[in-house]
């Protein structure tokens, strides 16, 4: 099973190498095309996601939902 990241990567590859079309790529590699055109718009929260693993690493016999509420005490929203 390979992620839609890896056959954006396979697609751009063959497009490059081989300059294959877009169409010819994606039903190569069985890729749908509106997935390799996606671009996702959604913020990537790259320090929330860091705390949450340093605490949920600490604190390994907490769940998420304890987690949750440890970061609001922290003061995030």
């Amino acid at each position: 099973m390979v992620g839609p990241a890896a056959k954006r990567d396979g697609v751009a590859h063959l497009q490059a190498v081989l300059s294959l079309s877009e169409r010819r790529a994606c039903s190569i590699i069985n890729a749908d095309r509106k997935m390799i055109r996606y671009r996702s718009c959604r913020p990537p929260d790259a320090e929330l996601r860091t705390q949450l693993r340093d605490l949920a690493n600490e604190l390994k016999r907490f769940g998420y939902r304890r987690l949750f509420v440890l970061l609001r005490q922290d003061g995030e929203p």
